[in-house]
């Protein structure tokens, strides 16, 4: 994969769509090229991995089971808030067994149209209003009697049915980076791509704990600076919000993912870069 840092981001957004779009080797080990920058190794890596995730959480949506595979193999940023209904169906889960709720509604003007039939009693006006979506959507009008019914299919249309393409992309991107067969054989995995909202919410105990600090050395005359910074650091840890914690993170390893190792090192004027290492 290779995108040249010196194009506008439209260009390097069609560069990165036509990678996918190709016909490869898709479970053969990625190399990732910067043309432009003097960064090699893992920070090349690292920025190809936050770049696919970013556009697939506020882009585009193609070929994104070979994205997120790509990620998924190399450690990288996942994406978080997919409905757990949407995973039921992408793993052949039955989509009447899959349970809905009205937050999973990505279309904030359907979502209101169906809280509708959630009133005790509907206006003649709200009425049309729901019997419009539900016959476009080839589902009988809204009467008194169908009214929990109706409710329950035009949810599970506007999350599940009208997104079964999208579905069938993402299932088929993930057998051909060849993470299927685990994702299927263990279903202990799946979490691990698909992480719920909840699961993203970051503490400062969730953060000390992997930590690494630099050991004390009663050689080293600068120990006491070493100290006063990672004493600032640590307070500044300890009194973040989890917003906050996930910005630090961000700026630490490139995404908001607690990595197994997170390293601090006082270092002089020039320190170099390490993964995971602040």
């Amino acid at each position: 994969m290779k995108m040249d840092v010196r194009d506008s981001e439209e260009d390097r957004e069609r560069e990165l769509l036509l990678f996918y779009k190709q016909q490869q080797e898709w479970a053969c080990p990625l190399h990732c090229t910067l043309v432009g920058d003097v960064a090699i190794g893992e920070g090349v890596m690292r920025y190809f991995m936050t770049t696919i995730i970013s556009k697939l959480q506020f882009g585009f949506s193609l070929d994104l089971g070979r994205m997120l595979g790509h990620t998924f193999l190399h450690d990288g940023p996942h994406v978080t808030g997919l409905s757990p209904a949407v995973i039921h169906v992408l793993f052949n889960g039955d989509p009447e067994m899959a349970t809905v709720v009205t937050e999973d509604c990505p279309d904030l003007h359907i979502r209101s149209i169906i809280e509708l039939l959630e009133h005790e009693d509907l206006t003649p006006e709200q009425k049309d209003t729901v019997s419009d979506l539900s016959m476009s959507w080839d589902l009988p009008a809204v009467t008194k009697t169908n009214r929990r019914w109706l409710h329950n299919k035009l949810l599970l249309h506007a999350v599940v049915g009208r997104t079964m393409r999208q579905i069938k992309q993402l299932r088929k991107g993930l057998k051909d980076v060849m993470v299927w067969p685990l994702l299927t054989s263990r279903p202990d995995v799946v979490p691990l791509l698909f992480p719920k909202m909840a699961e993203m919410q970051f503490t400062p105990q969730m953060l000390l704990e992997k930590i690494t600090w630099p050991v004390e050395d009663s050689d080293d005359e600068d120990f006491d600076t070493t100290c006063r910074i990672t004493g600032f650091l640590r307070m500044f840890i300890e009194t973040a919000s989890s917003g906050t914690l996930a910005q630090l993170l961000t700026f630490w390893v490139g995404w908001e993912m607690l990595p197994p190792e997170l390293r601090v090192e006082i270092s002089g004027g020039n320190p170099s870069y390490v993964l995971h290492m602040l």
